[in-house]
Parts: C-alpha cells; structure tokens; sequence
C-alpha cells in the first residue's frame, strides 16, 4: 500500500510540475508579445515620421542612414498599414489607428490596379484588416473592387492569374508569390462577391500545386505557360540561388498560401501540400539553428550566406495557422517550430534598438539577393508577417 501511494505521489507530482512548466512557459511568451507590442507602437511611430505624408516606407540602408519610400503601386504598399493595424489590434492605441487610416487613404486608389498579380498584398494585407479589426463597412466595397482588378489577370485557358506582363524572358510567368493573393478572391467570394472570384482561386492553387513543386515539396520560384494552353514552357528563378534551388521566402509562401487555401475550402489536398511543404522546410539540413533560413536554403556559401528574417517571419506565421489543422503531435511540433523563430526573430540578432533601423522591426531580411536589391535590410513584409506572428500565437496559443 506504501508502494502504491508513493507511486500515485510521485506520478501527481510530475503532472504538476508539467502543468507549471506550461504555466510558465505560457508566461514567457505572453511576456515576450507584450515586449515586443510595446516596442513596435513605440519604433513605427519613428517610422511615421520618417515616411512622406503620400509615400509607404519599402527599406532602410544603414550605412548611409537612408530610408527609402515607395509609392503606392509597390507591391508592398499594403504591408505598412497592415503592420499599423496589427499594432493597434494588440494595443488599441487610437493614434497608431489613425496613421494607418491615412495610409489607407493614399492607397484606396490602388483598387484599380491591375499591373501585375500583387493586389492581395496591397489590398488585403491592408483593407482586409482595417474591415476585420474595426467593422468599418466604408472598406469592404475597396476590396471587393479589388478582387475584381485582380481577376482580371486571370488567364482561362491555362487556369492561373498570370504575376508578371510578357518580357523577352518570361511569356507567361507565374510565380510562387501569387499563393498569397488568392485570400483576397476567395474572402471576397465567401463575403458576398462573385462566386467566380473563389473559382479562380482553386483553379490557381490545383494548377500550382501540379506544375510548382518538385517531388521533395520544394517550389520552383517561377513557371513559364503558354497561356493559351497551359503547357509549361519552362521553371527556373528571379530571385533565388538557381533554377533549382529552394528560395527560402518562396517556401514560405507555398506553406503559407495552401494552409489558407485549406481555411477557405477545406479540399485536403491542400492540407496535404501544405504538411508536405513543412517537413521539407522543418527537416531540411540548412536550416540554422536559430531556425532563421539562409536566404537560399542551396544557397554558395551555407554557413557565411545571408539570412531572411522575412523567410521566418512568413514560415512562422503559417505554421501557427498550419497547426490549427494539424493532429495533436503535429500541432506540437509546428507550433514549437514557429514559437523557435518568433524568440529569435525578437531577439538582439534580428529585432533592432528602439530609434535605429529607420523605423523598421526586423533587420536581417533579403529581398532579391542575385538582382543586387534589399540584401542584409529592413522589409516591410518582414515586420508585418512578424506581427502577424505574434499576433496568431497569442489568438490561439496562450
């Protein structure tokens, strides 16, 4: 009988040292997101100032202490405003909401936009949360013109919405970047748009999930079609290592984009795609261990080569969601995962000082590496998957 009491002790004792050890780890992070909440209210209202009143802040170059704006057909307009809305989601500080109130003023215009494929990004990165977060019904008619501008890029006879106009190089890009404009078109469908929007949706993510990925789940950046058929004229890159090569940002977007896609239609091929894609980033051997990729997981100089703080920051963000979706065993391990590169990503080797960094969170991003543009900087898409981050580990984690 002694036996059997100290054993029941003993086995008590351990359930309540594994029930404080969550306890406290749920503490530490709750901790860490009301730090890092606090510094960025503080840190983007420098940002504020730095920027133009008609102008979104895009970069930031250190040794020359210039911060470089970008006008509102950038495709990564929406990323600021966004990164304000989510600060004053997490802080309902009334003047954050109205420096994002007058980003999305100079940005409305932008509804009408049909250069390229990126109207997700600049619309519902954006205006999808000023509507989600206040309620305010003066921004659903801007998104919903939006989706219509964007499907205007949609190419029937291949079923993808072609990213770039024709060049000498590339007769009808897609690349993997456009899994993330696909949430505008599908919300806009489930929210009393055109069902058609939600349609094109699907067709974009079956023929990407055919013609994208490589039988190890890692993605090409860019296939070439004939738009008129849907034959592939050729896979290959803009901004990775190689053709063949597994641009780390690029990852991130598959992951993230048929995690979403799987929100809005439940299809488990999707769902499939998407555990795929992450055990191919979880498990590949260049990944750091900080968990913060090098820009190119083939990257030429693995262990000297650049880091992508947006690549974490993006691949975070997704695996949160992923894990929503995911068996017990799994949500574990995505969510430890994503929670690995949130402490890093807030740590002194990727979070900047308060007054430096030209406003920015993040440093330690490369936007595209063999072009010569935004290597080792500040991003805004960095700073606003990042908050996104923090933002869906304290919805759904603590």
């Amino acid at each position: 009988m002694k036996k059997l009491l100290l054993g029941i002790s003993f086995m008590a004792a351990v359930v309540m040292a594994k029930a404080q050890q969550l306890t406290d780890e749920k503490k530490a992070m709750k901790d860490l997101l009301d730090k890092q909440f606090a510094f960025a209210l503080k840190q983007y209202q420098i940002l504020a100032k730095n920027t133009p009143a008609d102008r979104m802040p895009k970069t930031y170059y250190a040794k020359s202490n210039k911060l470089e704006t970008s006008d509102t057909k950038w495709w990564c307009s929406g990323f600021y405003p966004g990164s304000l809305l989510y600060i004053y989601e997490y802080t309902r500080d009334s003047g954050t909401l109205k420096e994002a109130e007058k980003r999305l003023a100079i940005l409305e215009k932008e509804k009408h936009y049909t250069g390229n494929h990126d109207l997700g990004f600049m619309m519902f990165c954006s205006f999808g949360n000023a509507y989600r977060i206040t309620g305010n019904t003066w921004y659903k008619p801007t998104i919903d013109t939006a989706a219509a501008s964007l499907a205007t890029r949609y190419r029937p006879g291949a079923k993808v919405i072609q990213s770039w106009n024709s060049s000498k190089q590339w007769k009808g890009p897609v690349i993997i970047d456009n899994m993330m404009n696909l949430e505008l078109l599908a919300w806009v469908s489930d929210h009393g748009g055109d069902p058609k929007y939600k349609e094109i949706a699907i067709n974009h993510a079956n023929v990407s999930l055919k013609n994208h990925f490589r039988p190890n789940y890692s993605s090409y950046h860019v296939v070439d079609y004939d738009m008129s058929t849907g034959t592939v004229l050729k896979r290959g890159t803009a901004q990775g290592a190689a053709d063949e090569s597994a641009w780390s940002r690029g990852q991130g977007w598959g992951l993230y984009g048929y995690t979403m896609m799987y929100r809005f239609t439940r299809d488990k091929n999707y769902l499939k795609q998407a555990k795929n894609i992450a055990k191919f980033i979880i498990n590949h051997p260049n990944m750091p261990a900080d968990q913060v990729p090098y820009w190119d997981f083939n990257a030429p100089n693995i262990p000297g080569a650049y880091r992508d703080a947006s690549a974490a920051a993006v691949i975070a963000s997704a695996l949160l969601e992923l894990g929503q979706y995911a068996t017990k065993s799994e949500r574990k391990l995505y969510v430890g995962e994503a929670k690995k590169m949130i402490v890093s990503l807030s740590s002194d080797a990727y979070r900047a000082k308060l007054g430096e960094n030209g406003g920015f969170l993040l440093m330690h991003s490369t936007g595209a590496l063999p072009l010569k543009s935004e290597v080792d900087v500040p991003l805004s898409y960095a700073d606003y998957y990042y908050l996104e981050a923090l933002l869906r580990y304290k919805n759904w984690y603590l």
